[in-house]
């Protein structure tokens, strides 16, 4: 493979006939020759793929042409030619599983009633304006937030996506409801559908990172707000986004400094776990985790 790449993409937009998008998007998959997870529901499209620039160039272009897709904002970065297994293709009640598919409500503009969107050049703005009294909140798997996170970010202590909405519900953050939240997660996706809930449950002022962490890396690299790497769901499990990236994350076994996040069980039945190379066991399988 001479150029591997992979792209990370979504859109909220109803969907009538979700199977048939999926069918459509195995078939433009494998034509192209791409690997990677896509997930299609009512709501939309949500895609991660990988394979040769020529290969994935052409699966992007054939998904272009699907107008309600045109418009996606593709995000590219390196590959390695093995970041995924296969090519699968689901259609699920969600394209991100909070676990509650009828509190989303979706139109031609996307999420209805979600946060507010921050270019990274505007979140620093508003981070100059507003100081202390706003607070960053981590949309992704607390796991994630160990290797990589902004500065004095809130950390949910969830594990799945599922979790947030019992820890909303609880109101172990409604100290937070009257300061300006701004959201992040990966690629954005998660924080289109958190600004809805959060804003549903009495969160006045919400904001959404667009793009997510990965706009923000292309802009700033490591010298903004965000410190240590990204997780991300393939073979690479992490990403810098330069040649001077913090090492933020502790071995969980001798407490050495890593952002390696290995796919095994510990001893508490965990599957997914920071820990430093010294100290994964021989011959341990490792493989990306499911969001």
């Amino acid at each position: 493979m001479a150029t591997p790449k992979i792209v990370l993409f979504y859109v909220f937009t109803p969907l009538a006939d979700p199977e048939a998008i999926r069918l459509w998007q195995q078939a433009v998959g494998e034509s192209a020759g791409v690997t990677g997870r896509i997930i299609v529901s009512t709501h939309g499209i949500n895609a991660t793929v990988g394979g040769d620039i020529s290969e994935v160039k052409q699966y992007v272009r054939a998904t272009r042409r699907y107008p309600r897709f045109a418009d996606a904002d593709i995000k590219w970065s390196d590959g390695t030619g093995t970041d995924f297994p296969r090519l699968s293709v689901k259609v699920r009640p969600e394209i991100v599983t909070f676990g509650v598919p009828g509190e989303v409500e979706v139109d031609e503009h996307g999420v209805v009633g979600g946060g507010t969107r921050l270019t990274p050049e505007q979140l620093h703005r508003l981070v100059a304006d507003r100081g202390d009294d706003l607070v960053f909140f981590d949309g992704r798997n607390a796991i994630e937030a160990q290797v990589g996170r902004f500065k004095n970010a809130v950390v949910p202590p969830v594990e799945t996506t599922r979790d947030f909405v019992p820890l909303l519900d609880s109101g172990a953050f409604d100290e937070l409801k009257d300061r300006a939240v701004v959201t992040y997660c990966t690629g954005g996706v998660r924080c289109e559908v958190l600004t809805r809930l959060m804003r549903a449950r009495g969160f006045g002022e919400v904001y959404q990172l667009d793009g997510g962490i990965v706009r923000y890396g292309e802009t700033y690299g490591d010298d903004g707000l965000w410190e240590g790497s990204m997780y991300v769901f393939d073979d690479r499990m992490t990403v810098d986004f330069s040649d001077h990236t913090e090492v933020i994350g502790r071995c969980g076994e001798c407490g050495a400094p890593t952002s390696n996040i290995e796919n095994y069980p510990d001893r508490l039945g965990r599957e997914l776990r920071v820990v430093c190379p010294d100290c994964v066991p021989a011959g341990t399988a490792v493989a990306p985790a499911n969001s």
